[in-house]
């Protein structure tokens, strides 16, 4: 019998992991979850078999940041950033940060929200943060904290590699795989 000494990572994965560590996350997998921030420092993140087929580790990751840049710094000691599964309009500000955030490199659609929110996602403007209402403007203060130290370093190192991870893989993609839809 051969021994293992080595296991198979996802690349983007890996780049998103090494965003969450850079910004003090620490990030477990489990079967019981989707997502959740316990508020001391770790991300839960459901497993493959428990997301859905267009899921990533990366794009958890990710949305959770947007999370986090949403509510403020006030948010990082509160189990799930503080929201409750009622404060949907949080939860759109969030949508409205990431696909912001992800369309500056092209990746708004790699990196799409998913669950039942991708269909507000998809809806989303060119510009996600124009527009009137609570959620824009809670979006555009989570945009303002992303163009700052650690986060504006932490989000470009990971941004600019996951794009450079497109790229490299969008010329094999088929229609159907989320590489597919590289718009950079």
């Amino acid at each position: 019998m051969r021994e293992i000494t080595r296991k198979y990572q996802d690349p983007f994965d890996l780049v998103w992991l090494n965003a969450a560590r850079q910004a003090g996350i620490m990030v477990e997998r489990s079967t019981e979850v989707f997502a959740s921030w316990n508020g001391k420092g770790v991300l839960y993140v459901g497993t493959p078999s428990t997301l859905d087929a267009d899921d990533s580790l990366a794009q958890l990751i990710f949305h959770e940041m947007c999370h986090f840049l949403v509510e403020g710094s006030e948010a990082w000691n509160r189990p799930d950033w503080g929201l409750t599964h009622a404060g949907v309009i949080h939860e759109y500000a969030c949508l409205r940060l990431q696909a912001t955030l992800a369309g500056e490199y092209g990746m708004r659609d790699i990196l799409a929200a998913t669950t039942e929110f991708r269909s507000y996602f998809d809806r989303l403007p060119e510009d996600p943060l124009s527009g009137a209402g609570k959620a824009a403007v809670m979006a555009e203060r989570g945009y303002q904290r992303a163009k700052e130290r650690p986060w504006s370093e932490i989000l470009a190192n990971a941004l600019e590699r996951s794009q450079q991870i497109a790229r490299l893989i969008h010329p094999f993609a088929p229609p159907d795989s989320i590489w597919a839809d590289l718009h950079a």
